[in-house]
Parts: structure tokens; C-alpha cells; sequence
């Protein structure tokens, strides 16, 4: 399975993004979907995951209420719509995915994107 992110960029405080998640190969062993983001200097960290059948949704309490997952199993991808973007949100966004049900913890998943950088300026 190959993933590849986009739609990343710059934006200010207040503002939204939406990061898209193609995914490609291998598709039809997808169970789960997620995005982590990793800012400078700190570990990665488990943002949003969703399941590619029945698309139960989980996110971390950070980006609950702002960031929305959501995924189209026609085009096989996912997306990330991020509102209301805070400085502290600035990171390289990763999306992830795994054969197995869903987990936030980033050991557990075996595919991954090459990362999207999210900036937010104050």
C-alpha cells in the first residue's frame, strides 16, 4: 500500500486546511486509516483514525470539535479537514494506515505517507 498526502501549506490562526490521502496498491486489506502529526522538536502524535468500511471515528481530545476525518473507499482516500487552526498546530501532518482495527498508536500501523507540512501563524 502507497500513500501520498497533499494540501498541506500556510495559513493563520482561525483559519482551515484540508489534507488529502491517496492511497494506492494494496487497497482492498485497508481496515483502518489515521493521521498523526509530528511538530518540531516533540514526538509523534495520534490525531484522528477511521475505519474504511463503517467509518467509526476516533480523535485525540487536542482536535476534537476542530478537525473532522472523513474518507471516500471509491477514490480510496482519506481527508482531514482542520478548522479554527492554532499555532500549536503547526506540524508535519503523516497519514497512516493499517490492516487491522482501529488503534491510535503509531507502532501499530504499517503504512505510511512521506508527511505534509501544516504551518499556522499567529
Amino acid at each position: 500500500v502507497q500513500l501520498v498526502e497533499s494540501g498541506g501549506g500556510l495559513v493563520q490562526a482561525g483559519g482551515s486546511l484540508r489534507l488529502s490521502c491517496a492511497a494506492s496498491g494494496r487497497t482492498f486489506s485497508i481496515h483502518t486509516m489515521g493521521w498523526f502529526r509530528q511538530a518540531p522538536g516533540k514526538e509523534r502524535e495520534f490525531v484522528a483514525t477511521i475505519t474504511w468500511s463503517g467509518g467509526s471515528t476516533y480523535y485525540a481530545d487536542s482536535v476534537k470539535g476542530r478537525f473532522t476525518i472523513s474518507r471516500d473507499s471509491a477514490k480510496n482516500a482519506v481527508f482531514l479537514e482542520m478548522n479554527g487552526l492554532k499555532p500549536e498546530d503547526t506540524a508535519v501532518y503523516y497519514c497512516a494506515a493499517r490492516d487491522e482495527w482501529v488503534t491510535v498508536h503509531q507502532w501499530e500501523y504499517r503504512y505510511w505517507g512521506q508527511g505534509a507540512q501544516v504551518t499556522v501563524s499567529s
